[in-house]
């Protein structure tokens, strides 16, 4: 059960996102462009989710 609450890869992932390559990653124009396009939704996200906690904490 532990394992299925596990989110070290998925801030792992996160981190390789943001971050420059270091060359241990395959790279491609292709993957470069997915990692944008999850850079940009990531933002979003927050963005979103901090106008919806001010929101409710405004009621």
């Amino acid at each position: 059960m532990k394992r299925y609450f596990e989110l070290g890869e998925a801030f792992r992932y996160f981190g390789r996102v943001f971050r420059k390559n270091d060359g241990t990653h395959p790279d491609s124009f292709n993957l470069r462009t997915m990692h944008w396009i999850n850079r940009i939704s990531i933002v979003m996200f927050l963005i979103c989710l901090i106008v919806m906690i001010v929101r409710a904490l405004m009621r």
